[in-house]
């Protein structure tokens, strides 16, 4: 018998080579029909694998995270095996799981797939996907492996086997079809009843421009119609909320060919809400105790390589900067932390002076390839709202959880109540992948587990997912389509004190390293924006709006009396604009509409006269008339019920 440990802390025993099936169908038979996908001991297993040992199985269903990554990778070997069926010639290279569904890259050669080819592939996948086939994993030699795919003249698959370790090679058989997989199914294909092909695209092979180019065919899969036609609806939403169309819309930024590609332009009124932000931050920051430096945009190659940021980093850095000097090299900087480390460096510290929290507004570059930019979320140019502490290994945990206090404050005041957390800590299988010592990477990553519990933070635990310098906690939080971004990352490194030999007097008079906390609550200003545009669908918390009110006078004769309301209300620091075009006043009112403007001030003859203003709000119409005075305070007390208190 083994003893099997459920996530509840259940422990139930079974006969040695029982399947995680088995042990769903001994829960329920009702649960068990709708597990599609298991974890034993934290490795992704098939529900039919046998367990011989004693340890902890979690199952899952398409409800959660892993089991829609199960249910779509399978999904992705029936939309390979579709496209062998329609394409004969074409070769097969990979088709992973992602985010929102899966892909496959293919080889066509002359061949073309076009959006009018979409409806047939999805028939055939659905076709093979009635047939209800098993699939089942089998073992086979690296050596067997390599002859399989050279004979079908598949040079993608060979140089995916050659570059495995030696030892066997796993494949997975459903029906007639073989792919190259290491496993992580769902039961059978008759469990995926509603396909849609979403789009294809070009890609290079292992992403690399000086390769061959391949077509990616990318589809989705739901267990029921319903859901699809759901996902489809939300799709047609976020069409709506798309930050790129209200970026333009509400003139926030915009991007130039002539710029560069991936370089956004920020213009005015993006400016001011970027500004909003900011500032947010930094009184928080203050507050708090952190102290602003600025560093510079580039900085000496070496100065990289002593933080290791080259190794990591250097293939996606912009090429190096030469002076007329040609034995120096600068870089565009691809993280502000080794600027800031030097920054610390500039003077001997006690004990008695730490924590030193250093934060800025830095912006950091790197080269992403041009088909992997989108919009303001993926660009090559962005600001991080960095900072970095250093203390004591005393005062590690309490600045740990001082942060986390930070982060909740800032989604909290911006509307963000549904998030999560996910501690990523090191692949103990893999620590050349890491740097520093085994001691650091335990004491760094107690502490993260320690916080995270201790401030209710619902998370989960990723290992292998940590940063080569440190072990991670990175917020994800649901927007208003109940979409997942991350967001948020506070890094506890033990590393790049000791590269760059960062140091403080004890109170042993002798010299120790500080900790190092990574953290930056919005992550970058542009992808935050992003983020926080298509949340509100342009329609941002009255405080952050660029534009709070807009004064709509009836006539040209009415203009000196809107200025005199706007002095008022600019006064009381409310942004405040006069539209002072010779227009009707519903045409007025429909543009202060789609521009997304809060509040919108009416006044003519009678408001002139009593000294009033008639007052629409956005999205809810006509709140009646107010004495100036009035109006700021309902101004004010909105904007103090939304920010919090830190």
């Amino acid at each position: 018998m083994i003893k099997i440990t459920l996530p509840d802390g259940t422990i139930r025993e079974y006969k040695k080579g029982s399947s995680p099936m088995d042990v769903a169908i001994s829960i329920s038979e009702g649960f068990a029909r709708n597990v599609i996908s298991a974890k034993f001991n934290e490795t992704t297993v098939e529900t039919t694998t046998p367990l011989t040992e004693d340890g902890n199985l979690t199952l899952f269903t398409f409800k959660d995270d892993d089991g829609k990554k199960a249910f779509w990778h399978s999904s992705a070997h029936v939309l390979a095996q579709a496209i062998i069926a329609l394409y004969p010639t074409a070769k097969l290279t990979i088709g992973p799981a992602v985010e929102n569904g899966f892909y496959y890259d293919v080889d066509l050669g002359d061949a073309v797939i076009s959006d009018k080819d979409f409806s047939k592939i999805e028939a055939k996948m659905l076709e093979f996907a009635r047939q209800k086939s098993v699939f089942k994993m089998r073992a086979v030699s690296k050596a067997t492996a390599l002859e399989v795919y050279s004979a079908q003249n598949n040079e993608y698959k060979v140089e995916l086997i050659e570059n495995l370790e030696d030892g066997t090679i796993t494949f997975c058989d459903h029906s007639d079809f073989t792919d190259l997989c290491r496993g992580g199914h769902i039961p059978h294909t008759g469990l995926i009843k509603a396909i849609k092909i979403m789009s294809v695209a070009g890609a290079y092979w292992r992403g690399d421009e000086k390769k061959n180019q391949l077509t990616r065919v990318y589809g989705i899969t739901f267990p029921k119609q319903k859901e699809l036609k759901e996902y489809l609806a939300l799709l047609e939403e976020a069409k709506k909320r798309d930050h790129r169309k209200l970026g333009k819309e509400l003139e926030l930024f915009t991007f130039s060919a002539k710029v560069g590609q991936g370089l956004p332009l920020w213009l005015p009124k993006g400016a001011a809400l970027r500004e909003r932000l900011e500032n947010f931050l930094k009184k928080a920051q203050k507050k708090a105790g952190y102290e602003t430096v600025i560093t510079p945009h580039i900085g000496q190659k070496e100065l990289y390589v002593t933080s290791g940021h080259y190794e990591k980093y250097g293939a996606d850095s912009f090429q190096p900067i030469r002076t007329p000097k040609m034995d120096e090299e600068f870089l565009l900087k691809p993280m502000n932390c080794p600027h800031h480390c030097e920054i610390y460096n500039y003077k001997p510290w006690s004990y008695k002076d730490l924590p030193k929290r250093f934060a800025e507004f830095g912006t950091v570059y790197r080269y992403e390839q041009s088909g992997e930019l989108h919009g303001m979320t993926r660009v090559r140019c962005f600001t991080q709202d960095d900072a970095h502490i250093f203390c004591t290994p005393d005062q590690l945990d309490q600045e740990f959880k001082d942060v986390i206090d930070l982060v909740l404050y800032v989604f909290k005041s911006l509307g963000f109540e549904d998030f999560s957390a996910q501690v990523s800590l090191r692949d103990p299988n893999n620590p050349e992948k890491y740097i520093g010592s085994t001691e650091n990477w335990d004491k760094a990553e107690k502490a993260i587990l320690s916080a995270a519990k201790e401030k209710g933070l619902d998370y989960v635990v990723e290992t292998g997912e940590a940063a080569f310098y440190g072990p991670k906690l990175d917020f994800m939080v649901k927007d208003a389509l109940g979409r997942k971004w991350q967001l948020g990352t506070i890094q506890v490194d033990y590393n790049l004190p000791e590269r760059f030999d960062l140091t403080y007097k004890g109170s042993d008079n002798e010299l120790h390293r500080p900790v190092m906390i990574h953290r930056a609550p919005f992550g970058s200003m542009e992808r935050f924006i992003a983020l926080l545009l298509e949340h509100t669908g342009g329609n941002f918390p009255l405080w952050l709006c660029p534009e709070q009110v807009i004064i709509l006078p009836i006539s040209d004769k009415f203009q000196k009396y809107a200025e005199k309301v706007s002095n008022v209300l600019e006064n009381s620091e409310i942004r405040t604009l006069i539209d002072t075009r010779s227009e009707k006043t519903g045409r007025k009112i429909r543009d202060a509409e789609v521009s997304k403007i809060p509040f919108m001030i009416i006044v003519g003859e009678q408001e002139e006269g009593n000294g009033t203003v008639s007052v629409r709000k956005h999205g809810e119409g006509d709140l009646g008339t107010f004495e100036i005075n009035d109006f700021v305070s309902l101004i004010e007390e909105e904007i103090n019920s939304t920010i919090q208190q830190f």
